[in-house]
């Protein structure tokens, strides 16, 4: 299998598979693909252990059913287009790591990647944490990519550092890095800031990935814009 990522602000995902391979997405994702690949739609997609699993992985903001796509030559192309300006990024694993994904952050994966429903350990992350509480995990072993929102900044966490984030820009992290919630330091800061008063608190170690824009912001800022009336 090889891919390659086309485009800037509104990225395609155009994936290349030989004869016998094959990669997994939701239904309603997929954009084009040569006459040569096959679909199959089914609950069983992304490793779901029956009805339950695959209705856990539509709680985290997935869909019930997912579609197989499988190659019968070498050199068929199957694609994927963003819904957003936004950016995919490939994430490989290895059996071992698990990451943890913003919901509705999936895109495809190959078969080994199992995707399910990941939520967070700490009643305050569940709480106050919005969307970061449920969220997508990928596991397994293969290659997956997802979409985050805008442009993508990676940071590399030590060991007790932490790093507070408003929690919708929470795009993505390595499971071995504890997710808080905790308020924001200053009582005019929390009152009279305008960005809530939890933030996010992710803590090493581990990789996180953070995105500039957020589905809950795009709809705040295009809001007055859909309520003018027409001449």
């Amino acid at each position: 299998m090889r891919h390659r990522i086309v485009g800037t602000t509104m990225p395609v995902l155009e994936i290349t598979l030989d004869r016998g391979e094959s990669v997994y997405a939701e239904t309603g994702e997929f954009s084009w693909m040569d006459d040569d690949v096959q679909m199959r739609t089914s609950t069983s997609g992304g490793g779901a252990g029956g009805l339950f699993g695959a209705l856990g992985r539509a709680l985290s903001g997935g869909t019930l059913f997912m579609t197989e796509y499988a190659s019968v030559r070498d050199g068929a192309r199957v694609a994927f287009a963003s819904h957003l300006p936004s950016t995919i990024t490939p994430v490989e694993l290895d059996g071992r790591g698990e990451y943890l994904v913003h919901k509705h952050g999936f895109v495809c994966a190959t078969p080994g990647v199992n995707f399910s429903l990941g939520l967070q350990q700490r009643l305050g992350a569940g709480v106050f944490g919005g969307n970061g509480f449920v969220l997508q995990k990928l596991s397994g072993s293969g290659q997956a990519f997802v979409e985050l929102g805008g442009e993508c900044v990676v940071r590399d966490l030590a060991p007790g550092e932490s790093l507070r984030v408003h929690p919708h820009h929470v795009a993505m992290f390595e499971a071995g890095v504890n997710f808080d919630i905790a308020l924001i330091r200053g009582f005019k800061n929390a009152i009279f800031g305008g960005d809530g008063i939890f933030q996010a608190r992710l803590t090493g170690p581990g990789r996180v990935w953070l995105q500039s824009m957020t589905i809950s912001r795009l709809a705040h800022d295009v809001a007055p814009y859909l309520m003018q009336k027409r001449d």
